[in-house]
């Protein structure tokens, strides 16, 4: 039997959905992603992005 989703359990798989994409978009075209890390923001290549997973 299938476990139902609570609506926050959903809203989690959406968020990291939507991030899995901006990070391929900008792995394609070459951009960097902008991040929060240590209190500013940094430009960081997709590629490293993915490193830190």
């Amino acid at each position: 039997m299938k476990k139902r989703l609570s609506l926050q359990d959903k809203a989690e798989l959406a968020m990291k959905e939507a991030v899995r994409k901006v990070v391929e978009r900008h792995k394609k075209t070459g951009r960097p992603l902008a991040v929060w890390e240590n209190g500013k923001v940094r430009h960081i290549s997709a590629a490293e992005a993915l490193r830190k997973r």
